[in-house]
């Protein structure tokens, strides 16, 4: 195969976004499709040039071709709509059911979320494993929020220890989701913010009393509406095909559930910090396709390089 047409293909694999087992048997079928077409153009009396510049107009754009096929393979079956849709199904019971304040239901959770993660990553990262992958990082944020309300000697030590940690480690996951898609990025990540509300309507000050957990108590109702309704979008962003459709899905369930936290807080938020909420969720929104961008940017240095090497050596 020609140079021009193995770019092609490296374009549309760099475009595709689909599960890498499903991505080598589109490619595989692609070469073979371009292979046979290459063989008739010859047969017809075109030269090898010739053949590949006609194949290449036959086919496309690659971003067009991608698309269709990402569209052709992007949805998820219902099976895999209700695994995604599970931690926050589950986490909404808990509040729904005021189950959230047993050590042993919590405890459960914690469990059932890390060895799920671990198994979805080991086993090539499906579609359905990203959602349970945003709750393995609650903690990292409860620890956060917390942090600044320590006795101030343990706070000053435990900041300039904490953040930079954490930082890194969420750096590495998003890098990670990023590669696979940088829309599951945005996907994990979606539960942050309503988290934040809720925790900032609870427990403003950051302390957790007695009228702290009478107030959990009061809103348990509406918390666990607010993870029903998370889980509704995953269910119904795993059965979309269309792209678009996707970013627009989180983008508006992002916003009416903020928006519902803020409503059944009854003023316990303020505009600043609901402002500041929409903003945190754009930020986790827009990181993601920025992340993107520089990593393919990157790639796309370091194959010129190859490339650029690879004649050299040869020559030697």
């Amino acid at each position: 195969m020609t140079t021009s047409l193995s770019h092609y293909l490296e374009d549309i694999r760099d475009n595709l976004r689909i599960d890498r087992s499903e991505e080598r048997e589109v490619i595989s079928e692609l070469e073979t499709h371009i292979e046979d077409k290459l063989q008739e153009l010859k047969k017809a009396g075109l030269s090898e040039e010739e053949a590949t510049e006609t194949c290449l107009g036959l086919l496309g754009s690659a971003k067009l071709i991608a698309r269709q096929i990402y569209e052709a393979h992007s949805q998820g079956s219902w099976r895999q709509a209700l695994l995604a849709s599970m931690p926050h199904l589950l986490f909404g019971i808990l509040f729904v059911l005021n189950w959230w304040h047993h050590i042993g239901w919590l405890s459960i959770m914690l469990t059932l979320i890390l060895v799920t993660v671990i198994y979805g990553w080991v086993h090539g990262k499906p579609t359905w494993v990203f959602s349970w992958l945003g709750y393995s990082l609650l903690p990292v944020v409860v620890v956060g929020l917390l942090l600044p309300h320590l006795p101030k000697g343990w706070s000053l030590l435990a900041i300039p220890l904490y953040f930079p940690l954490a930082l890194w480690w969420l750096f590495c996951i998003v890098v990670q989701t990023t590669r696979r898609d940088w829309l599951f990025s945005s996907l994990m990540l979606l539960p942050t913010p309503i988290i934040i509300g809720w925790f900032l309507t609870v427990a403003p000050d950051g302390r957790f009393t007695e009228y702290t957990l009478q107030r959990v108590y009061y809103f348990a109702p509406w918390i666990g509406l607010s993870f029903l309704t998370l889980a509704l979008t995953i269910a119904a962003f795993i059965r979309l095909r269309q792209r678009w459709l996707r970013i627009a899905l989180l983008i508006i369930s992002g916003l009416l559930t903020l928006t519902m936290v803020a409503y059944y807080a009854g003023g316990r938020l303020s505009l600043t910090t609901f402002v500041g909420l929409i903003l945190v969720m754009w930020g986790l929104f827009l990181v993601p396709p920025l992340l993107d961008r520089w990593l393919r940017k990157g790639r796309r240095i370091f194959k010129r390089r190859i490339n650029y090497r690879l004649p050299t050596r040869v020559a030697n």
